[in-house]
C-alpha cells in the first residue's frame, strides 16, 4: 500500500457485509463505491474475499487499476468463508490484529452494508476516536436508510451523555 498523508486520502478501509446478498442496489452502491475508488487512484484495505458487498468493492477497486490489500486472519482461511483474495493478502493472527493492520495503513474508514462483523469494526473504530486514539475519518454508506435506526440510538446517547 502506498504511504499516508494528513492532506489527501490515499488508503481506504472499506468494512461491509461478505455474505452474498440479494439486492442489486446494495451491490450497485458497493461497485460505485469501488469505481469512484479507483476513478481517484485510491488504494483499498479490506477483509479480504470475494464474496457480498466486500468482493463487490474489491473487484472493482482491483479492475480499476488501484491496489487491492485483503487482510485476512488466520481462522478465516482454514474454510472458504469469503471467497477468492481479491489483490495481494496480508494474514494475521486474530480479528484484532486485522483492525489493528487496517488502523496502521489507513487514512480513513467507511462502512458498507453488513451485520455483526461490520458493526464490530465500525464500534471499534468509532471508540478509538472517541478515546482520541487517532483522528481519521470514519463514514457510513447509508444505502436506503440502513443506519438510520443505529444513527438514531447514537444521537440519544449523545443526548443522554453516554
Amino acid at each position: 500500500m502506498a504511504g499516508s498523508s494528513s492532506h489527501h486520502i490515499r488508503n481506504i478501509c472499506v468494512f461491509g457485509g461478505s455474505s452474498p446478498r440479494k439486492e442489486k442496489e446494495f451491490l450497485g452502491s458497493a461497485n460505485h463505491l469501488g469505481q469512484v475508488l479507483a476513478e481517484r487512484k485510491i488504494h483499498l484495505m479490506y477483509g479480504g474475499g470475494s464474496l457480498g458487498l466486500m468482493g463487490g468493492v474489491a473487484i472493482t477497486v482491483f479492475l480499476g487499476g488501484s491496489q487491492v490489500l485483503g487482510v485476512v486472519p488466520e481462522a478465516l482461511t482454514k474454510e472458504d468463508i469469503i471467497g477468492k483474495i481479491i489483490g495481494e493478502e496480508l494474514q494475521v493472527s486474530t480479528m484484532y490484529d486485522r483492525l489493528n493492520a487496517m488502523f496502521n495503513y489507513v487514512d480513513a474508514f467507511i462502512a458498507l452494508l453488513g451485520g455483526l462483523g461490520t458493526l464490530e469494526e465500525i464500534f471499534h473504530i468509532s471508540s478509538w476516536a472517541q478515546l482520541h486514539i487517532y483522528h481519521k475519518p470514519i463514514g457510513l454508506l447509508n444505502v436506503n436508510g440502513f443506519y438510520d435506526n443505529l444513527l438514531s440510538f447514537l444521537d440519544q446517547a449523545v443526548e443522554q451523555e453516554f
